[in-house]
């Protein structure tokens, strides 16, 4: 995936006795999903555009044990979160920085119970961190540029840990026309993932949730629908294309319409 990127692992860092500002959390999906690598792809491209100094744990890495403990499996997820977190502890790790909200709440509000104790950032809050103190710099002609465009909340972002305005500002950042779901931020609709639903079929019902929430996004004539987790991706790309509509509407990530603003 990073034959053409700036990557370094936390075992290289070590081996040359250095320590980088932060380690990069990918995730599964950052790791293993097509569509989500290239999320993965263009977050390094702005870590490397800025120099800033971070680390991967490549192979180390395995799952946080999220989608276990949501399922009910609370044995496996022990076992994965303590695995985990003696690897982060022997390279006396601090700050994380994951593009998934469902690692980043994990990480952040559940590692500590078991001795993980972190500095962890979701990359939404990490990228409007970086235009606030002016490391990052938008360019004022782009083809993004007064383009109408809709956010969606994901829940381990939002209801979970209260962030929505990180987000937008990003979004404002770049010079979008921004236009509201009717249900956003804190009584915005769930994607239909969360939870471990990601890795079943839904319930029977009258729709499935991402339709639902895809129809929501489409009424506000919106042709980027903006996300900030992979989950979530998957629901609306999917819900995108159950509406036949793929050839008008695209689903980024905020990685992704950095990285394509700044021309990465």
């Amino acid at each position: 995936m990073a034959e053409d990127l700036k990557v370094r692992t936390m075992a290289e860092f070590a081996q040359s006795g250095e320590t980088p500002e932060i380690l990069f959390w990918v995730g599964c999906a950052g790791s293993f999903d097509d569509r989500y690598k290239r999320v993965t792809k263009a977050f390094i491209k702005i870590l490397n555009h800025l120099n800033i100094s971070f680390a991967v744990l490549g192979n180390e890495e395995s799952c946080t044990g999220d989608p276990a403990r949501r399922a009910g499996n609370e044995f496996l997820f022990q076992m994965q979160a303590m695995n985990n977190i003696q690897i982060l502890n022997g390279y006396n790790v601090k700050k994380i920085v994951t593009a998934c909200p469902h690692c980043f709440n994990i990480l952040k509000n559940e590692y500590p119970d078991l001795g993980g104790n972190y500095e962890v950032i979701h990359h939404s809050v990490f990228l409007h961190q970086l235009i606030e103190e002016g490391e990052l710099k938008i360019s004022s002609d782009h083809d993004l540029k007064n383009q109408k465009l809709t956010y969606h909340d994901s829940c381990y972002l939002g209801r979970a840990n209260d962030i929505y305005e990180a987000p937008r500002k990003v979004l404002e950042a770049i010079n979008v026309d921004l236009f509201e779901m009717k249900r956003n931020k804190a009584k915005g609709l769930c994607c239909g993932a969360g939870g471990a639903q990601m890795f079943k079929e839904p319930e029977s019902g009258n729709k499935d949730i991402n339709i639902e929430r895809t129809e929501e996004a489409l009424e506000t004539g919106a042709k980027t629908i903006a996300s900030a987790c992979p989950f979530c991706m998957t629901m609306l790309t999917d819900g995108v294309k159950n509406k036949e509509k793929e050839e008008e509407i695209v689903v980024l990530d905020l990685a992704e319409i950095i990285a394509k603003a700044e021309n990465l």
